[in-house]
This record gives structure tokens, C-alpha cells and sequence, in this order.
């Protein structure tokens, strides 16, 4: 689920010109900014010189790229930052344990954020970056946090269409509903190559007072050489001593 802004507005035209950037652009030309966002031309030019001069994008060899102010914008971000600041050490740990890609993400709307992405020299390939988002149903992320999830959003999430993003994706809302009810008995989500293949993935929900989920942790790796269930302890342990923390800090609530 994606939120629209509201193109009958000023900022809203700002945000879709900014949102038009992709992860892999480097610098985007005013023509090829008109053709992503569908506005008129002379608007993009305008309001891409506002964000400009608001150190919002920068000016690049005839064309804009996202600037660091931006950057620096969304360092602001409380919430997630202190879940960062907080969450990293646990992180780290893992990452030293299992030598393998680990992520920390969030859901917003019907999808994982992902709010920090480690990885060494062997990392795998992941369509998965840091600020970057993927359905819930397809990641193991995403399923520990919709499993934990009010019965309202599952009910939108099952009923809803389950986007396939691989051969493997699971589509079919009872194979996925029994998924999630597996998770709520052993603390885990699996992925099988459902939002990458070649990709597996174990996560763990990071709970709050009630069970509430307030974020989830991941390692993932290619399956030539990863077995996620041979990770599910110290997942699961990261997750539970990272959801303590947080609860004790009464933050994200």
C-alpha cells in the first residue's frame, strides 16, 4: 500500500518529483523526471529549483540527483533513529555470529521497511536496502510482523491481491494464513526464495508490551550455502533481548 500525494497541491508535486528517484539513479534529467512524475514540464523545472535551492536535490552534469540535505532530513527521524541507535549492537552481534546479510525493518502500511541492512564481503544478492520497502506477505520480515499484526490489517493483507514477486511467492491467502499462524507458535518467519530467488531468509519479531510488534530482525542468505534453521536460536534471541530494551526505554509506543 502506497500513500499518493496530493497532486492538486504544491508540496504534493514536490514530494512525487523527489519520490520519482530510484534506488541505482545517479542523476535523473529534467525530461525523464517529467515522464516519471506526469507533470508539465515548467512545473518540474520550477519546483525542482525550489529543492534545489532548499538543499533538497542538487543540480548535476544537466540533470538533478537527490542531495544530502535529504539525508540529513531524515537523520531527524526520531523514532527511527533511536530504534537504530539502539537496535545496532544487537545487530552487529548477529552479523558476527552468522557472517550473513542481517536486516532491521519496520512495517508502514501494508510493507517492510527496511531501517538498517548489514553486510560483508559475502553479503547476498537482495532486492532489500536501507530505506527501501517490500510487501509483507513475500519477506520473512514481513511475515513476523504480520503475524503479530492487529486482525484488521491480516484480514486487508489476506484478502487483498498478494503480489508475486517470484515463482515462489506465496500467493494463495490460506497457504500464507497457515504461514502466520506457524509463526505465533514458534517465534519465526521462513522465506523461500518469495521475494528473491536464490534468496532464504529467517526473522524474528521484535515485541513489545502486549506482544505488540514494534519492529523485526532477519539474516538471509543464498541457498547454496545458508540454512536458515540453523539460525533460528540466535534470531529469535537478538529479537527477544532487543524487544526488552525497548520496552524498558518505553520507546516506539
Amino acid at each position: 500500500m502506497t500513500d499518493r500525494p496530493d497532486l492538486d497541491t504544491v508540496l504534493g508535486k514536490a514530494v512525487t518529483i523527489l519520490r520519482a528517484f530510484r534506488p541505482d539513479d545517479r542523476i535523473v534529467s529534467l525530461a525523464e523526471l517529467v515522464r516519471r512524475t506526469g507533470l508539465h514540464k515548467a512545473t518540474v523545472h520550477r519546483l525542482s529549483g525550489d529543492l534545489v535551492a532548499n538543499r533538497l536535490l542538487d543540480r548535476a552534469d544537466g540533470g538533478y540527483r537527490l542531495s544530502r540535505g535529504l539525508f540529513e532530513l531524515g537523520m531527524l527521524a526520531s523514532l527511527e533513529r533511536s530504534l537504530l541507535e539502539l537496535a545496532m549492537p544487537f545487530l552487529q552481534d548477529l552479523y558476527e555470529r552468522t557472517h550473513e546479510t542481517v536486516h532491521l525493518g519496520v512495517r508502514e502500511g501494508h510493507d517492510v521497511v527496511y531501517v538498517a541492512k548489514i553486510g560483508g564481503h559475502r553479503q547476498a544478492r537482495a532486492p532489500s536496502r536501507t530505506g527501501g520497502r517490500m510487501p509483507l506477505h513475500c519477506t520473512a520480515i514481513g511475515k513476523a510482523l504480520l503475524a503479530y499484526a492487529g486482525p484488521d490489517l491480516r484480514r486487508e493483507v489476506l484478502t487483498g491481491p498478494l503480489e508475486r514477486r517470484t515463482p515462489h511467492t506465496v500467493v494463495v491467502p490460506s497457504i500464507l494464513r497457515g504461514q502466520l499462524r506457524r509463526v505465533t507458535e514458534t517465534g519465526v518467519a521462513f522465506e523461500a526464495e518469495e521475494s528473491a530467488v536464490g534468496l532464504v531468509c529467517v526473522a524474528a519479531p521484535v515485541l513489545g508490551r502486549g506482544d505488540e510488534p514494534l519492529a523485526a530482525i532477519s539474516v538471509a542468505g543464498p541457498t547454496g550455502r545458508f540454512r536458515p534453521e540453523g539460525h533460528v536460536a540466535a534470531v529469535r534471541a537478538a529479537a527477544a533481548a532487543l524487544g526488552s530494551t525497548l520496552t524498558r526505554r518505553d520507546l516506539l509506543r
